[in-house]
């Protein structure tokens, strides 16, 4: 009976319950054909997204890009199959088909929902509290653009973001960031709906989570609705996000205790519903007590189309009414137009990469902390849409946006995001302001944080988000602080993640080309990694392609062919240049010595070109680098050999540190004269 409309079952039904049990069945019929998911809590939210969805998100459902949309973040995304109903019903390009391929091979209905997979999905969620965390950094951008476009008349950026979230996204401690950065700021346009259900996978939540929630937000200045046990009440729902709607000030959260797989017979209230079919006779039985025929599978009647369709058609209506706005905008405002335009469509402007700093071997030395800083400050002269902060250590990143004030609850149009100690809400709130587009976010913090703020990147990462991170202190050089503040395995496990940039340069030139790379890079994030301790001006080579290739001949050999290969990252290439030199000078051996600031960018080369820089001829090759040994084999091969740091630091002066481990230049050439002689 796939698609059949059983009029004599339906036709006395109110619509909006229709609705609401059509939504239920197909998220049941889902779950159910694909032997897999969740189908317990988009039953039980099924009436409060339909009541946001058809009568106060805004959309347009064949314009899922239109700017000045509500957003809609599924935080509790093992829920997708809600989404999914809601953007099927609701006239996006998703078929019924794509409902009934679930959690299959190359559909577009993933298991969880995926940013760039599914039209109408805006981030990736699947690790809780991370959608939360992202929905911050998208009404940050709609808060910062707001205030920096609209003018009397012209309200060009005026949007909500709209939350769903569950218990697990409150127990992470990633909802704790999320929450206090959102009061404290006064983001009065995110708008969140906790579904209290009271179970987790492991069974009532009694047995591990007996929070305030209600006092707890009210504590991070948020405005607080507690709608007990209405979560099926139309117009309770309709009330409160009404009234958070119209709420300027605070962020909104909307408490409903929901029931799991709502209406289910033995399944409703149960920990079995949350991440499991149902059962075949479990859904018939079900949908009889929904009134629902029970042999009926993946039904839409079609008055359910029709009514779900309005929202839609309005949203429609209100972009063309948009882009009406828009040109009247762009002719009483014409440059700030043109630079609202270059914002959104993710551009630069011209000329932004000439005169950021060349330095020479007669300056002295400096940390490259502090020469990207200086970039930094040019760059944000140039490109009013670059914005950001750090985590509570801007003096010691050098992350100021020059004359660019501080985004705070007063005043929406600083960029100057003072973020706190608070990481992981950091890196997700850069990449929710990417996503929801118009702002180029940075990120920065000491490197060896990255740790706190590794699930945000990764998920950047996932959806190829050109957020920027500058992080500084990038090795045992930082010194005195010791072993908790000094990064050994963090180069080796973010060169891992797929579509993450790392870059680590040498010196300042490195580190003006590494800017450059960074904001050049449109398809993921870029992180650069730099240094508290000064480091010497290199003599430059090239005028920074060489960076852009990730790697390239710093210092060549004298004759047709090396005899050994030196290879190093950041501050240790000063140490490889040295040996060159003493080698040559002293044993006779002539080598090459490679800068490799970036393993991403040199791997994405042609092979002729990796074959100009590290010939296969030449075996003996010596990796240098202040960091874990882990996976420099793919560069220097089975019979090259690495010098690195494969235990934890001390806390001593950052150059006696190096002379323990063993970066010193004798050592290198001890190395480097065994790889030759063996």
């Amino acid at each position: 009976m796939d698609d059949v409309i059983p009029a004599d079952r339906l036709e006395t039904m109110p619509v909006d319950e229709l609705c609401i049990q059509t939504i239920r069945t197909l998220a049941m019929d889902a779950v159910e054909k694909a032997n897999s998911g969740h189908p317990g809590t988009p039953m039980a939210l099924a009436p409060a997204a339909y009541v946001l969805w058809s009568r106060f998100l805004r959309f347009n459902p064949r314009r899922p890009d239109w700017t000045n949309r509500d957003r809609f973040v599924l935080s509790n995304g093992h829920a997708s199959m809600l989404l999914y109903a809601m953007l099927h019903l609701s006239g996006y390009d998703l078929s019924l088909e794509q409902l009934k391929q679930f959690r299959q091979w190359g559909s577009l209905t993933p298991g969880h929902p995926e940013y760039g997979v599914t039209p109408g999905v805006e981030t990736t969620t699947g690790p809780l509290g991370q959608g939360l965390m992202t929905a911050v950094g998208m009404a940050i951008a709609e808060a910062h653009l707001a205030a920096t476009f609209n003018r009397p008349g012209h309200a060009l950026i005026d949007h909500h973001t709209y939350v769903f979230c569950g218990d697990g996204d409150l127990m992470e401690g990633a909802s704790h960031e999320a929450a206090s950065v959102a009061g404290h700021l006064g983001l009065g346009k995110l708008i969140c709906l906790y579904d209290d259900n009271h179970i987790s996978i492991d069974g009532d939540t009694a047995i591990t989570y007996s929070d305030d929630v209600a006092g707890r937000f009210e504590a991070y200045h948020w405005h607080v609705q507690d709608l007990g046990d209405q979560a099926n009440d139309l117009a309770a729902l309709e009330r409160a996000f009404q009234a958070a709607v119209q709420e300027p000030q605070r962020p909104s959260l909307i408490i409903v205790r929901s029931h799991i797989a709502y209406g289910a017979p033995h399944a409703h209230d149960t920990a079995a519903a949350h991440g499991a079919p149902l059962g075949a006779d479990e859904v018939r039985a079900t949908k009889q007590a929904y009134g629902w025929p029970a042999d009926a599978v993946f039904l839409v009647p079609e008055q359910v189309r029709t009514h779900m369709r309005q929202a839609g058609d309005r949203g429609e209506h209100l972009h063309g009414k948009w882009e009406e706005r828009l040109r009247s905008y762009g002719r009483e405002h014409p440059e700030l137009a043109q630079r609202f335009g270059t914002a959104l469509q993710g551009e630069l402007p011209d000329g932004w990469d000439q005169g950021l700093g060349s330095y020479s071997t007669d300056d002295k030395p400096v940390a490259t902390r502090a020469v990207a800083g200086k970039v930094l400050g040019t760059l944000t002269e140039r490109i009013p849409w670059l914005i950001g902060g750090a985590a509570d250590l801007v003096a010691s990143t050098k992350t100021v946006v020059t004359d660019g004030g501080d985004f705070g609850r007063e005043r929406h149009d600083g960029r100057n995001i003072h973020w706190g100690i608070r990481e992981h809400v950091m890196c997700a709130a850069s990449t929710g302001m990417a996503l929801h587009g118009g702002l180029r976010p940075f990120a920065s913090t000491f490197f060896i944080f990255s740790d706190y703020a590794r699930p945000a990147i990764r998920l950047a990462a996932l959806m190829k988000q050109p957020v920027i991170y500058v992080f500084t202190h990038d090795s045992v050089g930082l010194g005195e602080d010791g072993p908790t503040h000094q990064p050994i395995e963090q180069l080796a496990s973010l060169r891992a993640m797929p579509d993450l940039c790392v870059i680590r340069p040498a010196d300042a030139n490195e580190t003006v080309a590494a800017w450059k790379v960074a904001l050049a890079r449109r398809d993921g994030p870029t992180m650069l990694v730099l240094t508290r301790q000064k480091l010497p001006v290199l003599e430059a080579v090239d005028d920074g392609e060489g960076v852009a290739c990730g790697a390239y001949v710093f210092a060549r050999e004298r004759g047709e062919q090396p005899e050994l290969i030196l290879i190093a990252s950041g501050s240790e290439l000063v140490l490889t240049l040295k040996a060159q030199e003493q080698l040559r000078s002293e044993y006779g051996i002539d080598a090459r010595v490679v800068s490799m600031p970036s393993w991403e960018l040199f791997r994405a080369q042609p092979g002729a070109y990796r074959e100009t820089v590290l010939p296969a001829a030449v075996r003996s090759r010596l990796a240098v680098e202040a960091a874990a040994t882990f996976g420099w084999r793919e560069w220097v091969g089975e019979r090259g050999d690495v010098l690195g740091i494969d235990h934890f630091g001390a806390s001593a002066p950052g150059p006696e540190l190096f002379r323990q481990f063993g970066f010193t230049v004798d050592n290198v050439v001890a190395r480097a004269r065994r790889l030759v002689e063996e």
